[in-house]
């Protein structure tokens, strides 16, 4: 089944009362956990729209309309987290993750979340060429989010425990990998 076309447009401040409306939202703050607060999206995302923080974060866009939110940053621009997966699994040199959230309920179950995936993917080879895999962990109970992986082409690549974004959660996640192809 072929995705549907997605667009990536970088997130701006005027973004920001429409990603604390999706944090809120349920499906999201289950997974993600984080502060929907003005204060707390702009503590965490502004820096990224300012370009003090080296991630980029894109909104998502289907037919003119924005749905969800896709982050693209290199896995050693974070030194913890380096560590917290490397003891899942081997990190390559210069490797990539991202980060992804559907926030529109009308738009899951249509294939977006998966080429949400894709388009970030591609968007994170296409600004960094020296980067050969984009390293993607998952709490393992949210198969939802780990099949659109699939889904978008990336492959169980190791499991283990790391730190659960909600803490409710166990510390079991997978990590899916893409890697760049030649």
């Amino acid at each position: 089944m072929a995705l549907p076309p997605v667009e990536l447009r970088p997130l701006r401040r005027a973004d920001f009362p429409l990603l604390s409306r999706w944090l809120a939202e349920p499906l999201v703050a289950r997974w993600w956990d984080h502060d929907p607060s003005p204060e707390a999206v702009e503590k965490d995302f502004g820096p990224c729209v300012d370009g003090t923080d080296p991630t980029a974060i894109y909104l998502g866009v289907s037919d003119g309309e924005p749905f969800g939110l896709v982050q693209v940053y290199r896995i050693d621009d974070e030194a913890e987290y380096v560590e917290e997966l490397a003891s899942v699994c081997a990190v390559p040199p210069g490797a990539l993750s991202i980060d992804y959230l559907v926030g529109e309920p009308s738009a899951r179950g249509r294939g977006l979340g998966a080429a949400l995936i894709a388009a970030g993917v591609a968007r994170g080879f296409a600004d960094h060429p020296d980067a050969q895999d984009v390293l993607v962990p998952v709490a393992l109970g949210n198969e939802r989010s780990w099949r659109a992986l699939q889904r978008a082409g990336g492959t169980w690549y190791a499991a283990g425990e790391m730190e659960p974004d909600n803490p409710i959660d166990p510390p079991d996640h997978v990590v899916h990998r893409f890697s760049r192809s030649p």
